[in-house]
């Protein structure tokens, strides 16, 4: 991998050879991001930025965008390792938490340093989602695991809400892949639609990102219980939401 540095001319400025490079890529990161349409406030304001600096460090580090996707994927199941064997509490909470928001800002660093490089691969794009949907089934199988080990249940039937949680979850996930790679290509020329930030405020609920945080509650297990219930029900209403649009989307006309 190209990387950059100083003048060899200028053997004295050696000492800020890597801080000049990181402040060059992420320049170069800033110019090559992807569209903000259809992207949560908490993508597009936190885990864009941070995922970022996360990929302008691996340039400089000479990683390569699929090792980028290996540490996010070691970060995220070291989050559902937690949940699944460790009694929950607020201190576990937090280092969920904090995990779990470093693997998905790696998640966003590995495509962002893909396209600092010229673009990915198929073999990266197929890693990348590999990760994401094990991390996504991942996560509520660690919370059922959490419920039937650890928590004093007021009934039996709480669960059924990690597998309902999953379901949906991973239906949304692979919903709107497909659909993405099925949706027929808008002819060029038009410049792109400016980002709605209300759309970008509706779909808070369904960012990973707030997901995660509901992690934080684990140290009082009711709360966790009412809030992980809560994003719930918010990605069921999404997903029906999601899925009308979908197929409305791929039942139209192909475009002329």
């Amino acid at each position: 991998m190209a990387r950059t540095t100083e003048p060899a001319t200028e053997p004295a400025t050696e000492p800020v050879t890597e801080p000049a490079a990181f402040s060059e890529a992420l320049r170069r990161l800033r110019a090559a991001q992807k569209t903000a349409k259809g992207v949560s406030l908490y993508s597009r304001y936190v885990n864009r930025p941070l995922g970022r600096l996360f990929a302008a460090a691996a340039h400089r580090a000479g990683l390569s965008p699929n090792q980028v996707t290996l540490a996010s994927a070691v970060c995220s199941f070291a989050g559902v390792a937690a949940v699944a064997l460790v009694r929950p509490s607020w201190t576990l909470g937090l280092c969920v938490y904090a995990v779990l928001v470093v693997g998905f800002a790696l998640d966003s660093a590995d495509g962002q340093l893909a396209r600092l490089r010229g673009g990915g691969s198929p073999a990266g794009e197929w890693l990348d989602h590999v990760v994401d949907c094990a991390k996504i089934t991942g996560l509520h199988s660690a919370v059922l695991i959490s419920f039937h080990r650890f928590a004093e249940l007021p009934g039996e039937g709480w669960l059924l809400l990690p597998l309902g949680f999953q379901l949906v979850a991973v239906l949304i996930f692979f919903g709107g892949l497909l659909t993405d790679k099925l949706r027929p290509r808008q002819p060029g020329g038009g410049a792109p639609s400016r980002p709605s930030p209300l759309r970008a405020l509706a779909l808070l609920p369904v960012d990973y990102g707030v997901f995660c945080a509901v992690f934080l509650l684990l140290g009082a297990p009711g709360l966790f219980r009412v809030g992980y219930a809560a994003l719930f029900g918010c990605y069921a209403l999404f997903l029906v939401a999601f899925a009308v649009k979908w197929f409305r989307e791929l039942s139209a006309p192909p475009p002329k």
